[in-house]
């Protein structure tokens, strides 16, 4: 029984409350007890992203560092307390200025925003907010419209926050207001009635068989409902998207292959109480030797992984030409070996899934993945039941950029639902979070190229060799896309390319934006400046001299249409940005990227919307896509705008999974691409239909005409669509500090500019970090030693130099409006630049990620 001297109390909002002392923080007691959710759990008990910032008397502070003790007696203010005048402020400030994507941190930073206000008033500088915004991180804008909007609030000259039109149109995120405010929840904020709470047991060894599993002290901890293994599973052991090789659980007898492998999940009554239940559940192992080094695992004849043979997840292969022959004769050959690093995603809401039992037998599942459809597939297998007894419905999500596609705790909560018939939630703490979802690949790149005495390239050979973790998540074709881009944005008369994907018990990768043609460009990027200092012409005359034209055959075989030539207007578009920064004494570094958009490679891509007129007036627009702070339910809305001629405000954007609308993940820019397309060919439906109310009039867009490297074809189409970005990086030739970033993209149609200029200031954020600062290592036994996220050393708001973004336009034939996207090429050129303007510091070739101006050639991190 509780009793007075174990409840804390305080005032919140106003309003006096008394709250159970055995929380573990503030955070938890106003989350779980008095169901204040503005500010969010994104790391607690460290304080290190800022989500949970609110007032303590006045002062700003991150909640999940208060213990109950320092709360006591103190005066709380969430934003929920403000006043609706000032709620209002904030919110069209932020929302007007595109100040907010996937809107996880926004609630912390406008807390911290009214303090710095209230303190500074009109004195607040940038310098000033980018020191006290420190202690909050914002994975998605680059900080650079959070400043906008602060000095909007500064200045009192707050535009009046609209939606926009349609396509080509300025206007705010759709949901902006409620999501900057906190109002709109993630999975992690909803409490069905009768909720019980899980937490997962993972392994301690990366590899290790697995001789006992004893759940008896777990089970003997007062709340504690249940605890489940793997012999409860009544159906599939293994899910995976591509191959079905990840297991669910690892059973008795098993063997863990990395230590995000899941041992038991705990139901309880209590957040606190599951997760203590896991810990205590007592685990016997054999450990075993990791295979920590991808060389290591490719000459091997040992299995790295639990029941799966060899330690070679994939090849990818093409060539073109005698490239031997094209290297021999060339003026001017570079051989050198590039070392890219291991990354963290670092979205800012860790992975949570609430599955609820209906009476009928049938399951929902509330998922923030980025493939709805397969997530339930998987979790169907997993349970042994029909699809159709599964619904997964979409809670867009904090954040993702690739790190949400495979399901991480998905099936463990499905399954604790279904066999308990009770709700069932279960949240990721940061630590799981980084044990568990996959990965950026360290991959390594030799690569030999050649060119002319007047700088033409002549030839490339490039292999690869990616540490891809034990499963397969979608690794085999990160690999395939970085061999695909190895060329990047240049004709090479002769190429020769290999690219091998190792299974070790290193973390899992897959999907991270940009997708292999990140890494593959770091290389082409280096290989381009070196020769053209050996043919002595500088870095943008190089490129134009090579950049690919419409016509051109470029990489595998690929003949490039019309919509290629936004190359070569990055490149015009910024060369006066150069010369400018050259002329000024400065030293520079320009980066030109390709990206593709869609899967490609001889998938089928079909992708549906359903539009809807209702009684009241409004115009539903139903579609397939993962909302995760890239913008897609406002593309959609666009779309209906521009085709329909309706009010925005009439349009209800949602997420539909109670039918088969979708074909795959949220990945590749494919959202904006695909679903424009679905919507627009659905507003035509109605249109034509007459726009009858309560009539589902459904639409698609479909990409099934490329082809796959295997084929062996020719000149294949390996993908539909591509992007491009030319991006100069500029920094004083003295300190090496970066000052300024100009990034010239072409999108090929500009859907809204705002958000279109808030994903390049996000990318270059996160270019900039996988250059110079971020990095997930392992030792040697595969244990990640990055495990907070202040040790990922993103880069702070400090830390961010002047981002310039520009768009144009080279619409892509066939794509709606003309199409490209952008989420994806967004970082690909940068860390090529960066190491170029090094080089104009101090004469010295880099060639390992991350790299810093004081960093030696050939110093850097392993894989």
């Amino acid at each position: 029984m509780t009793t007075e001297l174990d409840r804390t109390t305080f005032v919140v909002n106003g309003h006096p409350e008394s709250v159970r002392s055995d929380h573990p923080h503030l955070l938890a007691a106003l989350r779980e007890e008095l169901d204040i959710t503005s500010p969010k759990d994104g790391c607690s008990p460290s304080g290190h992203c800022g989500a949970c910032t609110v007032l303590l008397d006045g002062k700003a502070i991150q909640s999940c560092l208060v213990g109950m003790e320092k709360a006591a007696g103190k005066d709380v203010t969430t934003l929920e307390g403000l006043p609706e005048e000032e709620r209002g402020r904030l919110a069209s400030a932020f929302a007007s200025a595109g100040a907010l994507q996937c809107g996880f941190c926004t609630p912390g930073i406008l807390v911290r925003t009214k303090a710095l206000l209230d303190q500074k008033g009109k004195d607040l500088d940038r310098k000033t907010m980018a020191g006290r915004l420190g202690g909050h991180l914002c994975r998605c804008t680059g900080y650079t419209k959070i400043f906008e909007a602060i000095e909007m609030l500064r200045d009192d000259a707050i535009p009046e926050s609209e939606l926009p039109r349609g396509v080509g149109t300025r206007g705010a995120k759709y949901e902006a207001a409620e999501l900057a405010l906190g109002d709109r929840g993630y999975i992690d904020d909803m409490r069905p009635e009768g909720l019980l709470h899980a937490a997962v047991r993972l392994s301690d060894h990366a590899r290790a068989d697995v001789l006992r599993i004893d759940p008896a002290p777990a089970l003997a901890i007062e709340g504690v409902v249940a605890v489940y293994t793997a012999k409860d599973v009544p159906g599939a052991l293994r899910v995976g998207i591509i191959h079905e090789d990840w297991p669910v659980f690892i059973p008795e007898g098993g063997r863990t292959s990395y230590l995000g492998d899941v041992i038991a999940i705990v139901v309880a009554e209590s957040v606190q109480i599951a997760r203590a239940a896991a810990d205590a559940i007592d685990v016997d192992y054999d450990p075993l030797k990791p295979f920590a080094d991808p060389d290591a695992a490719l000459t091997s004849d040992e299995d790295a992984v639990w029941g799966l043979d060899g330690n070679v997840l994939s090849r990818s292969v093409y060539a073109r030409g005698d490239v031997e022959d094209a290297l021999a004769s060339s003026a001017h050959v570079v051989h050198e070996t590039f070392q890219t690093q291991r990354v963290e995603h670092a979205f800012l809401e860790p992975e949570s899934t609430l599955a609820m039992p209906g009476d009928d037998g049938t399951l929902m599942v509330y998922s923030g993945g980025q493939g709805v459809w397969d997530d339930r597939n998987q979790i169907a297998d997993v349970l042994g039941v029909p699809q159709e007894a599964v619904t997964v419905e979409l809670v867009s999500n904090g954040g993702a950029f690739g790190g949400k596609e495979d399901m991480s705790n998905q099936a463990q909560t499905a399954l604790a639902a279904y066999l308990l018939k009770r709700p069932v939630k279960c949240t990721l703490t940061r630590e799981q979070s980084l044990l568990m979802h996959p990965k950026r690949h360290a991959i390594r790149l030799e690569v030999s190229a050649g060119c002319d005495a007047d700088g033409k390239l002549t030839a490339m050979r490039s292999r690869l060799i990616g540490d891809s973790g034990p499963y397969a998540s979608v690794g085999m074709k990160v690999l395939e896309r970085a061999a695909g881009h190895a060329s990047g944005p240049y004709v090479f008369p002769a190429i020769d390319v290999q690219a091998v994907a190792v299974r070790t018990n290193n973390p899992v990768c897959g999907a991270f934006r940009g997708f292999g043609a990140n890494q593959a460009q770091f290389a082409t990027e280096g290989v381009l400046d070196r020769l053209a200092e050996m043919a002595g012409i500088d870095g943008w005359e190089m490129r134009s001299r090579n950049v690919v034209d419409p016509g051109d055959v470029w990489g595998p075989g690929q003949i490039m249409d019309e919509g290629s030539a936004g190359a070569r207007m990055c490149l015009d578009a910024i060369k006066p940005a150069y010369e400018a920064a050259r002329a000024a004494g400065k030293a520079v570094g320009l980066g030109l990227g390709i990206k593709n958009s869609g899967l490609g490679n001889g998938f089928k891509e079909i992708a549906k919307a359903v539009v809807r007129f209702e009684e009241d007036g409004t115009v539903q627009v139903r579609h397939c896509w993962t909302e995760m702070g890239q913008g897609v339910h406002t593309v959609a809305l666009q779309v209906a705008v521009e085709e329909l001629g309706v009010d925005p405000e009439q349009v209800r954007v949602i997420v539909d999974t109670s039918r088969e609308l979708g074909a795959g993940q949220t990945t590749g820019s494919r959202g904006t691409l695909m679903g424009a397309g679905s919507v627009k060919d659905a507003c035509r439906a109605a249109t034509e239909g007459g726009r009858q109310v309560g009539v589902d009039y459904e639409g698609e867009y479909r990409v099934d005409w490329t082809n796959s490297l295997e084929e062996g074809l020719e000149h294949p189409i390996i993908h539909s669509t591509f992007g491009y970005a030319a991006q100069l990086v500029i920094a004083d030739k003295q300190t090496g500090k970066i000052e300024k970033v100009v990034a010239v993209h072409d999108v090929g149609r500009v859907v809204n500019p705002t958000l279109c200029e808030g994903q390049i200031e996000g990318a270059v954020h996160m270019g900039l970090g996988y250059a110079l600062t971020e990095d997930f290592p392992t030792d040697d036994e595969a244990r990640p030693t990055n495990m907070t996220l202040r040790s990922l050393d993103i880069l702070r708001p400090k830390d961010i130099p002047e981002i310039e973004a520009i768009l144009v336009e080279a619409p892509q034939p066939g794509a709606p409006y003309g199409i490209k996207g952008v989420g994806e090429i967004g970082l690909v050129p940068t860390a090529g630049a960066v190491a170029a303007a090094f080089h104009e510091v101090d004469g010295l070739w880099r060639n390992r990620l991350p790299m810093n101006v004081h960093q030696p050639v050939g110093s850097g991190s392993a894989p």
